[in-house]
């Protein structure tokens, strides 16, 4: 991985809230907090996984730093640059730097287009010209993913599944991205396909030096490729960290029952561990509860929790955790950079 004192991203108390209207004239009634205040930065060459369950915002995030939409509020920050409210004309040539490989692979790619022209279309959208003319680079970068050159004039109807996918991330990789965002980029796959698509964005992130944020709630997967893990909760992050401090000692209660249902193949581990099974739904995001959102799923919840919104506080080893009493954590107080004491 890559070492940079400035992240190649940085997202600073970003916000995105989808209003909800009413009546012929659209008055707004309310707004679903789909994201509602999340930091955190990305080192370049490293991958950060971003997990947690379906509607918590994470591929709302992922949106949002591509600019695919508007943020309502905060600032996001690429290599140094502002793009938080940056026009469509000066985005256009950021495109090439940042990329977004998308969830299903049947509906992300036009059945009307060939191999050729999906692969070449952001040499065309960017005007950009090769040495070699651009279906010489198109096949180079099909064989790169592991696809035959030779496909070039197919169309994705004539491929499966995980071949449909190899030919997003060669779409992907026209341009040579420094960042992309993988939006679950493997479970619409079978698990022997998973694997292989897995490993191909490791070898190409090696080759090529690219940066991910893949986002995903398969926490096996998310084990395997990441660096860091961040953990979403109702448009919130309430716990990031290195991915073995996080896998060996989570202190959020939310990603400990999440760690207590991942399969383990060993018996003998598995029959000493003990399964979280957390009460009730996930809450709305038009309406989040007070306070610590997870407090109404909470086994340790207080008084505190539903009154006072916990920090994301950091510790000394750079594990972050939004909560008041977080497990597994050091003797000591948690503080977070504003100062404010967490109870371990």
């Amino acid at each position: 991985m890559s070492e940079s004192p400035e992240p190649l991203l940085s997202l600073t108390d970003v916000r995105k809230h989808f209003p909800i209207t009413k009546g012929l004239i659209k008055r707004q009634v309310g707004a679903v907090k789909a994201v509602d205040g999340i930091s955190f930065d990305v080192r370049r060459g490293e991958t950060l996984g971003l997990v947690g369950e379906s509607g918590c915002g994470k591929t709302t995030t992922g949106r949002l730093i591509t600019r695919l939409i508007e943020p309502t509020d905060g600032r996001i920050m690429f290599e140094g640059r502002d793009i938080t409210h940056m026009s469509q004309g000066d985005l256009r040539p950021l495109r090439r730097d940042m990329q977004m490989i998308f969830q299903d692979p049947y509906s992300s790619l036009n059945p009307r287009h060939t191999v050729g022209a999906i692969v070449g279309a952001p040499f065309r959208i960017q005007g950009v010209r090769t040495e070699h003319g651009t279906k010489k680079a198109v096949q180079e970068i099909l064989e790169l993913v592991g696809l035959n050159p030779e496909h070039y004039n197919r169309y994705p109807h004539e491929f499966s599944g995980g071949q449909r996918q190899r030919i997003g991330i060669a779409r992907t990789l026209a341009l040579k991205p420094k960042l992309i965002i993988a939006d679950e980029p493997v479970s619409a796959l079978d698990v022997s396909i998973q694997a292989q698509v897995v490993n191909l964005l490791e070898d190409l992130q090696n080759e090529l030096d690219l940066t991910y944020v893949v986002i995903a709630h398969d926490l096996s997967v998310v084990r395997h490729i990441s660096d860091r893990v961040a953990v979403m909760y109702l448009g919130k992050i309430v716990e990031i960290a290195d991915r073995k401090d996080l896998y060996e000692s989570p202190m959020h209660p939310y990603t400990t029952a999440l760690l207590s249902a991942v399969p383990i193949p060993d018996v003998r581990r598995r029959a000493g561990r003990e399964r979280i099974r957390l009460l009730g739904d996930v809450p709305s995001p038009i309406n989040p509860p007070p306070a610590c959102r997870f407090h109404t799923r909470c086994w340790k919840a207080q008084e505190v929790c539903r009154t006072v919104e916990p920090p994301l506080a950091e510790l000394a080893t750079g594990h972050r955790v939004a909560c008041h009493f977080p497990e597994n954590a050091p003797a000591g107080a948690v503080q977070d950079t504003s100062g404010t004491e967490v109870p371990a």
